[in-house]
């Protein structure tokens, strides 16, 4: 049987090292722990993001360019389809207390963000403005420096056998658009 004990790192794709390093050390204070040059010129750079946990970034001077809407977010929550293979957005854990206070540091470095803590719940709106007993996760969205899709999360309740009520879509049941 296979066994994890987590994520050890998710590895993306950024258009400038620098750019990216300073973003994610001098904004959302993630350690920069391990660097390597790859063989085909391109680098490889880690930062530790809490909890034995990291994200990694790839760069190559001669990488495809972004594609927002296929392979990144065009606009969270408006346009925030992506395609089939594609990563959606990396949410980060977070204490709840420390979510509030996300806003204002976004804000002061610039960086889009969603201005407000979502709080997400099971409506047919799939979110509230208001905290309620059926909000399940609270988050902070905002994107990097390439357009990543970024989260700060906090879950709110504990999960049980009545949260899992639908039945998962097949590939047949997908529409073209």
């Amino acid at each position: 049987m296979i066994k994890t004990k987590g994520i050890n790192h998710v590895a993306l794709v950024c258009r400038d090292m620098k750019e990216t390093v300073d973003f994610y050390t001098q904004v959302l204070n993630m350690p920069l722990f391990k660097t390597v040059e790859l063989p085909d010129g391109g680098q490889h750079f880690f930062f530790d993001c809490g909890g034995g946990n990291s994200v990694a970034f790839f760069w190559w001077g001669d990488g495809p360019p972004a594609a927002p809407g296929i392979a990144s977010v065009k606009k969270f929550p408006f346009d925030a389809k992506t395609a089939v293979g594609s990563m959606n957005h990396l949410a980060f854990d977070m204490a709840e207390e420390e979510l509030e206070g996300t806003l204002g540091r976004l804000q002061e470095a610039g960086v889009e963000h969603t201005h407000a803590v979502v709080n997400h719940d099971d409506s047919a709106a799939g979110m509230s403005q208001e905290m309620h007993e059926g909000v399940f996760v609270r988050s902070v969205y905002f994107t990097d420096p390439n357009g990543i899709m970024l989260e700060f999360a906090t879950t709110t309740k504990s999960f049980g056998p009545g949260d899992i009520a639908h039945e998962p879509a097949t590939a047949a049941m997908r529409t073209e658009g």
